[in-house]
């Protein structure tokens, strides 16, 4: 009879690692279409990346593809925080004080596992409040609808545009990986890790792993 012992997947323990489970309430259309089209994709490929440099030994490459990651994010950030004060002393400006409420908010839940989530999960919030500002001086007239249609798409897509080049990232460590002979390897660490075996690309509805309690009306 066949040793099947030896044949037996060895099963190794799960890592319990650090993480914060935040609860946001999302109001426009804009930060909620860049939840459910990028941000799942985005923390799996974050995650691949940190697998696959590791187990290559890049401990150095680790460290700068997470500076690269943070810059990129930081550096939009900025862009919509200053996006955020010029709209803001318009409404200061015009005297206004209030701001609309929307009739299909999402409850977000994120889970923070890394700085570089994190990072992408304020993003997310200030694009939601800049948006809150855009049609809050969009209802009170002083920006037309051509002006905020315009700049609703543009910030949504500059996110999805981000999450894009992160994602890329991960292609080619995984690319680069293979070329240095680590593809079993790598195939492996993946499947191990709950990703799949190579790089998934991202669809332009995929809701999977978005993080929404409910799904949001899409209109």
């Amino acid at each position: 009879m066949a040793d099947n012992t030896a044949q037996e997947k060895i099963v190794r323990p799960a890592i319990s690692r650090p993480v914060f489970e935040r609860s946001i309430k999302i109001q426009s259309e804009q930060a909620i279409r860049v939840i459910r089209r990028s941000y799942g994709r985005l923390i799996r490929s974050l995650y691949a990346i940190d697998v696959i440099l590791r187990i290559v030994g890049q401990e150095q490459a680790i460290d700068d593809v997470e500076d690269v990651v943070s810059k990129m994010i930081s550096d939009c950030a900025e862009q919509l925080q200053q996006e955020k004060a010029r709209l803001d002393k318009l409404c200061t400006d015009n005297g206004i004080a209030e701001a609309p409420g929307y009739t299909h908010p999402a409850d977000f839940k994120a889970r923070i596992t890394s700085p570089q989530i994190a990072q992408f999960v304020e993003l997310i919030r200030l694009l939601d409040q800049l948006m809150i500002a855009m049609d809050t001086l969009w209802l009170c007239q002083i920006l037309t609808s051509k002006q905020c249609s315009v700049a609703r798409y543009q910030w949504q897509q500059r996110l999805h545009r981000l999450a894009r080049r992160i994602i890329l990232i991960e292609q080619r460590a995984h690319q680069a990986a293979y070329a240095q002979g680590r593809g079993e390897e790598i195939r492996l660490a993946r499947e191990e890790s709950g990703l799949m075996a190579e790089p998934e690309f991202i669809k332009e509805n995929d809701n999977e792993g978005s993080g929404f309690e409910e799904k949001a009306d899409e209109n």
